[in-house]
C-alpha cells in the first residue's frame, strides 16, 4: 500500500488518496458529470490504480497520474480530456 510520494521537484511526501480522488472528480464535473457520477467515477477509477500499486510504499506521483489518465482514457475519455485540458492550461 502506498504510504508515500515523490513528487515532480523530488521531494517526498505522505500519500493522501483524496488529492487522487478531488481530481477525478474536479475533471469528471468539468466533463459534465453531476456530482454523484463525478464521485463514483473518482471512486472506481482511483481503487483501481490505487490496488494496482499494492505492494509499493512509495510511488512517483507521475506514474499514478498516468495510471488514472489511461484507465479514464478507456472507461471515460471526457474525463481525461478535461484532465489534460486543465493540464495544459495550467501549464502542469
Amino acid at each position: 500500500m502506498i504510504s508515500f510520494v515523490v513528487k515532480k521537484d523530488g521531494s517526498k511526501a505522505a500519500f493522501d488518496s483524496s488529492k487522487t480522488k478531488n481530481s477525478i472528480i474536479a475533471s469528471a464535473k468539468e466533463a459534465g458529470f453531476d456530482q454523484d457520477k463525478a464521485e463514483a467515477v473518482a471512486n472506481e477509477i482511483s481503487t483501481s490504480v490505487l490496488n494496482s500499486f499494492y505492494d509499493q510504499d512509495t510511488v512517483l506521483t507521475s506514474e499514478i497520474k498516468n495510471r488514472v489518465l489511461a484507465q479514464l482514457d478507456s472507461s471515460y475519455p471526457e474525463v481525461s480530456a478535461a484532465w489534460r485540458k486543465y493540464d495544459q492550461e495550467h501549464g502542469k
